[in-house]
């Protein structure tokens, strides 16, 4: 983000508002359409130090004004100190007496910036703690003096996602500034000035009918998304004096410690857990309906982020459900804040939804050309009138027109329970050319079944024991009991289906498993996908021995165990059951001393040198709609992709139950080795029924490899992603939530319209980086994607490429038809200009005739099957301009002739031009043009109105 500095000039802006008033304010309306030239005109460029004005350009290249803001610092100012170079900022306090700091920031897309004078630029605030380690967090447990709240609160502001709703009178100007609407009042102040007055009252109602639908839809669209956004509420902090105080949820400021009462609450920040758990409902943030359990973090002095650590993270905006453990005399558990406002998880994607970047969508910039074109007409006539011409052959109700289309598909979808909340992203979902699909909770079944278990050691597995609870009491049935995040809420088991389902097994659950020895766990580091694992501490009762127990995917638990305890079958055993479509975890297990500390003990030193202990088996049936959604798919030449973190062997199975892979095809595996040292990345391909024995090496970047039916990537690394792979591939595996992203954007440097559908937090940056993002929810709408869909499989993916495919082929005819429709009545106005069409015949033409076949073409609905071409992109084609320059050219020659006929063959009685007013008296001429154009709007709705294979018919609409 690039920010210039400009200061007022006192006469520049006496000038420019001496120009305004002269210009009768059409200065005005200029800097409003391009506010940079209004910086330039009043201001001069000057340092960032002493800027009043700032002329920001973002990333994509949009220039946006802001104000720079002072505020006094009485009670303190902030200095930041450390190492420039490295940027190793930490923030202290030094107070001052009698001088006072003049704090200078500015608020861009909600998120503050701060000036700071070591640095000589504006920073965002959140600099400040954002190289915070888990060390600094835990120094915060003590809590801040009022003063040091006091400071911060100045610096950070309040905590507040806060989106304007502004008043009716604020949004009626700005939208009767808009091109469009400052175009109709040139239009209609011209017609009435030339005695259009039948016609031009009627486009002013039609407008001012217009405005008033716009600003309710855009107030109420405000009004949600600030009820949604704002949270308010009061909670508990602990100030250094050891005091808890209840303070507004808007005075929070990042280091507040928060207590979190037993019963939870609705969070109103990001905080890091210090003490004691807390069960989570993340569902607003990532469609993610299961409760997650979160932990404290770990007392280490690695530097603190939000994503890596998203296990011990509290988010804004979600429900901590219960809370517990916080130590003594606390009920509840201990937070810091981390971020407040739009620096917040919630606030950035609030900030995502008030300014998205621009679709970058070629009907939307063909539309703009095409609109040019169509006003570069009009030169040709300039010197006959062309200001009338103008309003005519450029359509008023274009603009209006194209909507139609994607309001009818938000309303059909809406009734299909598929909910959204970006309506341009409609259009974009009609040319999608790759789906991906997460796997469990979306191809899959949210819950799995306890297929059995298999102990393992040195001298290999054991035989398969159906049951867990049927294994003899031992390390494996303790650790199938302790390793998972499950807890109780009223009683009730809340957490990971798969832990649920694992832990009822044992015959632990309820307490109804008697043994000798029960154990308690003393420190959770709970699942990430990043480590594919988690693991516990337990402390058997009396405190006499404790345990630490792993589980995670196989690979992932067998390269933590000491290798003589793993079993000589291991890989065999687990190419075996992945190939059956079984979902594999493996478990492990250790002594520790029980003298240690536990609350600091870190993850590392427990998760090293472990004794394997064997294997779950769970069965992950596909659901019955992946395989009929993923044939439509394949028929309809629309490329099908799996993004899982699951086993390779798993996940090729379930993509054959689904049809993602022929059972005709040659699978082969490809897995990535990143670079070294000493090597480059390279990929290594094999084929699925011999792979240990057929192997091909090929070095990333090296020579061009063999076409290949079918890829398959066990561990991927995206930044070595090859050209075939990315092209060929089927089913991605073992992928980290930051690589799922990463493939999405891979995809689409390759040109690529890419559809992403997911269920779980995993998937988010994925499905917020894809041009159409569908999350599985039962929440009516989520911020984690454009659009939700309550129904939870994948059934929703062909409706919502059927619409948009309908609703794109709709916005061109549409547009087409508009074209058309001011062609016909430019050619119409010129060919009987000397005798004038009269405003009836204006008003019977666009608010009758043009209106109600506009709305007729848009309530068509799609086609009930998927074709395999996909609707053109492009506005300017050959195609769409030589077929709209033919049509042009038979109109004038329809009228024409038309019109000579009437002369010739009939009883033609002329005008008499020279008296006075007769121009709109009744006349032959303007009849017979005015009769063929009427039949001319009817047959061309007809001709560009395009159905198949994309929509229904015409005759369909009734029923749409």
């Amino acid at each position: 983000m690039d920010a210039q500095g400009y200061k007022w000039v006192r006469w520049r802006v006496w000038l420019c508002r001496l120009a305004a008033l002269l210009s009768l304010g059409l200065l005005l309306l200029v800097f409003h359409w391009r506010p940079r030239l209004g910086v330039l005109a009043r201001c001069r460029s000057c340092p960032l130090a002493f800027a009043d004005i700032l002329l920001i350009r973002n990333s994509l290249g949009e220039q946006q004004v802001v104000e720079v803001l002072t505020e006094e610092m009485e009670e303190g100012s902030v200095e930041l100190f450390g190492d420039l170079e490295e940027t190793e900022w930490k923030d202290t306090i030094e107070l001052y007496k009698e001088k006072k700091t003049l704090l200078r920031y500015y608020l861009f897309e909600g998120r503050r910036y701060l000036w700071l004078d070591r640095k000589g630029a504006f920073i965002r605030v959140s600099v400040l703690n954002e190289d915070w380690t888990c060390k600094d967090l835990y120094s915060f447990q003590k809590g801040l003096s009022h003063l040091e709240q006091s400071v911060r609160r100045r610096i950070y502001g309040p905590n507040l996602i806060d989106v304007p709703v502004k008043p009716y009178i604020k949004l009626l100007f700005e939208e009767v500034l808009n091109p469009f609407y400052v175009f109709q009042i040139f239009s209609i102040t011209l017609w009435m000035i030339d005695h259009y007055y039948y016609y031009a009252i009627c486009i002013f109602i039609i407008s001012i009918i217009s405005i008033s639908i716009s600003l309710y839809e855009t107030r109420k669209q405000s009004v949600t998304l600030h009820s949604m956004a704002r949270l308010v509420t009061n909670v508990t902090v602990r100030r250094n004096s050891g005091v808890e105080e209840c303070v507004s949820s808007v005075d929070l400021v990042p280091g507040d410690c928060l207590i979190i009462p037993q019963e939870g609450l609705l969070l109103p920040c990001d905080a890091a857990l210090l003490a004691g758990e807390c069960l989570v409902n993340e569902s607003m943030l990532t469609g993610e309906s299961v409760p997650v359990l979160k932990t404290p973090l770990p007392a280490g002095g690695g530097k603190y982020n939000s994503e890596t650590e998203r296990r011990h993270s509290l988010f804004c905006g979600t429900q901590l459900i219960q809370a517990k453990g916080g130590g003594p005399g606390h009920s509840g558990a201990l937070a810091v804040v981390t971020s407040t406002g739009f620096f917040t998880a919630k606030g950035s994607l609030i900030s995502s939804i008030l300014f998205p970047p621009p679709i970058n969508f070629r009907f939307y910039q063909d539309s703009v050309k095409f609109l040019l074109i169509l006003g570069c007409v009009t030169w040709v006539e300039l010197v006959i009138r062309s200001l009338d011409i103008v309003t005519i052959a450029v359509p008023p109700a274009l603009p209006a027109a194209i909507t139609t289309g994607t309001i009818y598909a938000q309303r059909r979808l809406k009734k299909q329970g598929v909910f959204c909340i970006s309506p341009p992203r409609i259009n974009v979902c009609g040319k999608v050319s790759v789906f991906c699909f997460d796997k469990t909770g979306t191809l899959t079944e949210e819950g799995l079944d306890v297929w059995g278990v298999m102990e393992g050691g040195p001298a290999g597995f054991s035989e398969l024991v159906p049951e867990p609870r049927q294994l003899q009491p031992g390390p494996m049935l303790s650790g199938l009991a302790c390793c998972h995040t499950v807890t109780l809420l009223h009683d009730q088991p809340i957490g990971d289906p798969l832990e649920l389902k694992m832990v009822e097994s044992t015959g632990w659950f309820g307490g109804h498993k008697f043994t000798s020895e029960a154990l308690a766990i003393v420190q959770r580091f709970p699942f990430s996908s990043a480590l594919q694992r988690m693991s516990v501490v337990t402390v058997s009762s009396g405190g006499r021995s404790a345990f630490a127990f792993i589980k995670g995917s196989p690979e992932m638990v067998a390269s933590l165990c000491r290798a003589e305890t793993v079993p000589a079958q291991f890989s065999s055993e687990l190419r075996n059951f992945a190939s059956e479509g079984l979902r594999v975890l493996a478990l492990g297990y250790k002594s520790i001393d029980r003298n240690s500390d536990f609350k600091t003990i870190e993850r590392g030193d427990v998760e090293k040198d472990m004794q394997f202990l064997g294997l779950l088996l769970m069965k992950n049936l596909a659901k019955p709609e992946s395989a009929k959604v993923i044939k439509i798919l394949r028929l309809a030449h629309l490329r099908s992709v799996m993004v899982t973190g699951d086993n390779i062997l798993t996940a090729v199975n379930v993509a054959k139950i689904c049809g993602m892979v022929g059972s005709d095809e040659k699978v082969i595996f490809v897995n990535a080795t990143p670079p070294t040292a000493r090597s480059m990345p390279t990929l290594r391909f094999s084929l699925e029924d011999t792979q240990s024995s057929v192997e091909v090496i090929t070095e990333v970047g090296s020579a061009q490899t063999r076409h290949h039916t079918e890829l398959k990537l066990k561990y991927v690394f995206v930044t070595i992603l090859s050209f075939q792979v990315l092209m060929r591939a089927t089913v991605f595996a073992r992928m980290a939530p930051d690589q799922k992203t990463q493939l999405v954007k891979e995809l689409q440097k390759l040109n690529y319209r890419v559809g992403m559908c997911g269920d779980g937090a995993n998937d988010c940056g994925a499905l917020r980086a894809a041009d159409v993002g569908v999350s599985l929810s039962e929440a009516e709408a989520s911020v984690a994607s454009p659009f939700t869909s309550k129904t939870e499989n994948i059934s929703c993916v062909p409706l919502l490429i059927r619409e948009g495919r309908c609703s794109l082929v709709t916005s061109f005819s549409l547009f087409r038809f508009m074209a058309m429709y001011s062609l016909i009545q430019f050619c119409s106005v010129l060919i009987v200009y000397t005798t004038e069409i009269a405003d009836l015949q204006f008003l019977f033409c666009d608010i009758c005739l043009v209106t109600v076949l506009a709305i007729v073409m848009g309530r068509g609905g799609p086609s009930n099957e998927l074709h395999p071409c996909r609707p053109p992109a492009s506005l300017l084609a050959l195609p769409v301009l030589g077929s709209l320059f033919l049509h042009t050219c038979t109109i004038i020659l329809v009228d024409t002739v038309n019109l000579t006929l009437s002369v010739v063959l009939c009883r033609y009685i002329p005008l008499n031009s020279t008296v006075f007013g007769t121009a709109n008296l009744p006349n032959m001429e303007d009849t017979t043009v005015f009769d063929m154009s009427g039949f001319q709007y009817i047959i061309m709705a007809v001709v560009v109105t395009k159905s198949y294979p994309h929509k229904k018919p015409l005759f369909y609409n009734g029923t749409s």
